[in-house]
């Protein structure tokens, strides 16, 4: 889709025009749809986070400025924090002291990986705790630093290091286990 359209279709969202709507939906519906399903453990839960986070998008499509960034990425963010808003609504985060990596991790064998599948790691990813899932997605996947996911949880970066930790400690025995 070329930029004009693209700017076509932001004013006419702005205009609250449900045509521009339905066709800016439909055409991010997949990229958000892989994204939440990324962030939340139940199949059930997407929907609710990603309608959620749609009207969000058509709600606050004004506050959207093309100078400040692309489209897509402004949407991602909506749907994240859609996500982690619903994830929070059915789970509390706990709060652990800080740790240090730990020496005794399992060994990943190097051909584990090559026997896996994109539904095999959303699987496994998807069985973590709510929390390291959420810091894990942030974090390895989305590119956000401990300060950053900090403030987005409503965490301390410490907090944030140990979900991480604990999450590649739980990825880890999850693969050797399945494979």
């Amino acid at each position: 889709m070329d930029d004009q359209t693209l700017s076509i279709l932001i004013s006419g969202c702005m205009a609250n025009k449900r045509k521009a709507q339905e066709e800016l939906y439909l055409i991010f519906y997949p990229g958000m749809y892989r994204l939440c399903m990324r962030y939340l453990r139940s199949d059930d839960l997407v929907p609710e986070a990603l309608n959620t986070g749609f009207l969000k998008v058509f709600t606050k499509i004004t506050s959207y400025h093309e100078a400040k960034g692309n489209l897509k990425g402004w949407i991602s963010a909506i749907m994240i924090r859609s996500c982690i808003d619903l994830q929070r609504s059915e789970l509390r985060f706990q709060h652990y002291e800080d740790i240090t990596e730990a020496n005794n991790t399992p060994h990943l064998s190097p051909d584990a990986l090559d026997r896996l599948y994109a539904a095999d790691l959303l699987a496994y990813v998807r069985a973590l705790p709510p929390a390291s899932q959420m810091v894990f997605n942030l974090y390895e996947v989305d590119g956000f630093d401990h300060g950053e996911i900090a403030t987005i949880l409503g965490i301390s970066a410490s907090t944030s290091r140990w979900h991480l930790t604990s999450a590649k400690q739980q990825l880890r025995q999850l693969i050797n286990q399945k494979n």
